[in-house]
């Protein structure tokens, strides 16, 4: 804990000392074609990356303090909240990205606010995240003109926590320290959503999924039996109110254990597993019942290993469903209708299984929820930025009424 206090310590104070942004990096270098240098060849000439429309991303050169410093914990670049950093580094080296801020349709800011590891219990701490964030803009306003010049509507922040800017990990709480003031006008890169309006997502926002190491090559899913009926390995709190008094997952995971661990149909766990992966691959149906927030890296993982999720959260919304019809790869059941887990899984598997697991083994499916690096077209950077692409004329319409007024 004294290594991360350094370093948020560092970042805070840092608005004091640093007045000068110089880009560090120079552009990778992508192979050429006829079309040009970075340029995708799809019906004549596409922009960069074969998006909607060309954009360009102008990356602050914040201190080290804000960022790549807690990279010496190496659970900052691994867990569940790592896309903040994963996004990062994928723009440092994307074509999109320019280095003359003048040119630039939007600005990322890079600061990762998921990387303060309690020793207590291993998970992120998020009291600083707030504070930390408006150390941020304070330095780009009173160093660089441009988050003053739109008020910060084209400026994007990743916020992959339990409910996105709402920097806490409880909802009731979460829901009272709502988004912060300074935040409220810019886009916010986040994992949390829901279908109805929620205080938590009341702000410009593209949802992203959750952050799972990128293997080497998507795994076939089709490379063994599949002998489990349905999969989950995880936490399991058999008495679900926590010393707060906070109900752990409104109870739904509580009713699974109770229920179904020891139904051999079931594989059910309270611990992870080194073959965690390998039992996805051999399981027809991953559970994904919601935690804290109603969001999990098990969708993920489950749709990566040709598992068909089984979404256990009422009125949650999944990232990406412009590219992925979440209806035809997943089963959704009701949080009050967990106690009926096997009689719907053995429904489904006898009518129509084959046809849900055909649309989720396609490679473009389970390639756009994953954070390649460097990023690959149709991944889930590429999906980032090609959702800013289509916000591009909207963000300088806003631009434009506000020199106006």
């Amino acid at each position: 804990m004294e290594g991360s206090s350094n370093i948020l310590a560092g970042a805070l104070l840092t608005i004091m000392t640093r007045t000068v942004f110089i880009a560090r990096e120079p552009l990778a270098q992508v192979q050429t074609n006829k079309c040009g240098p970075h340029y995708f060849v799809r019906n004549g000439c596409g922009g960069p990356l074969g998006l909607s429309s060309n954009i360009k991303v102008y990356i602050y050169d914040l201190p080290s303090s804000y960022n790549t410093d807690w990279l010496v914990d190496s659970r900052c670049s691994s867990h569940l909240f790592a896309a903040e950093v994963a996004i990062h580094q994928n723009l440092l080296r994307s074509p999109v990205r320019t280095l003359d801020p003048d040119e630039a349709d939007f600005f990322f800011m890079p600061v990762y606010v998921s990387c303060n590891f309690t020793s207590r219990s291993g998970f992120p701490t998020l009291f600083h995240a707030s504070d930390i964030l408006q150390a941020a803009v304070g330095l780009v306003s009173r160093n660089m003109p441009f988050w003053d010049r739109h008020q910060g509507r084209d400026h994007v922040f990743v916020a992959t926590h339990d409910f996105g800017a709402c920097f806490h990990a409880m909802e009731d709480l979460a829901v009272t320290m709502g988004i912060p003031q300074f935040l409220r006008n810019s886009i916010i890169l986040q994992t949390f959503g829901e279908k109805n309006k929620h205080p938590c997502q009341n702000v410009d926002h593209i949802q992203i999924p959750p952050y799972v190491v990128p293997a080497k090559k998507l795994p076939d899913p089709r490379s063994q039996r599949r002998k489990i009926l349905a999969f989950f390995r995880g936490k399991m709190e058999i008495h679900p109110k926590n010393v707060s008094g906070h109900m752990y997952s409104r109870g739904v995971r509580t009713t699974i254990w109770r229920r179904f661990s020891h139904d051999r149909r079931f594989f059910i766990k309270r611990k992870r597993s080194d073959n965690y992966k390998a039992e996805m691959l051999r399981s027809v149906f991953c559970l994904c019942p919601l935690g804290w927030a109603p969001w999990s890296p098990r969708i993920v993982e489950s749709v990566i290993q040709g598992c068909i999720p089984v979404i256990i959260a009422d009125n949650i919304q999944l990232p990406y469903s412009h590219v992925i019809d979440w209806r035809k790869i997943s089963v959704t059941v009701a949080e009050r209708d967990v106690h009926k887990l096997d009689r719907i899984l053995s429904r489904v598997a006898a009518t129509n299984v084959s046809m849900i697991q055909a649309n989720l083994w396609r490679d473009e499916v389970r390639q756009a929820l994953v954070y390649n690096q460097p990023l690959v077209r149709g991944d889930a950077t590429w999906q980032v930025l090609d959702l800013l692409s289509k916000r591009k004329n909207k963000v300088a319409e806003a631009g434009s009424r506000i020199k106006v007024a």
